[in-house]
């Protein structure tokens, strides 16, 4: 099974980084990161990551608009997008679900479980 690249698209240098270092320690994933929506966006379409780990609340472009952009750019479609927010609310789960999201995690996340709990959500090697 080749290696796993992902993309962390959150605004928070602490969260990027923290995640990025869990899912490198402890998945020998490929991560890349995004401060941005726009940035995320462009990331993406460039280097088609098997998924994408979106912050809900940023400024500018927030988690849910990069989440359409994503969707409706033919390069960026395909690939599987996972929220992290610390305000999950659970009336706006249908929009996200609509939009493409597979599954929402709540921030603060636990390091040490985060690649096994994106790996559940998005069925990789079960």
């Amino acid at each position: 099974m080749s290696r796993k690249r992902i993309l962390i698209i959150d605004d928070e240098s602490d969260i990027r980084e923290i995640a990025k270092l869990s899912l490198t320690l402890t998945k020998q994933w490929d991560v890349l990161t995004a401060s941005s929506g726009e940035e995320g966006g462009n990331i993406a379409s460039e280097f088609q990551p098997d998924a994408i780990l979106l912050d809900l609340i940023m400024p500018q472009l927030g988690g849910l608009d990069t989440l359409k952009l994503l969707k409706e750019n033919k390069n960026t479609v395909g690939i599987p997008v996972v929220l992290l927010t610390a305000t999950a609310k659970l009336a706006m789960k249908a929009e996200y679900t609509h939009w493409g999201a597979r599954g929402i995690l709540v921030k603060p996340f636990d390091p040490g479980t985060l690649g096994d709990q994106i790996e559940e959500l998005l069925a990789w090697g079960y």
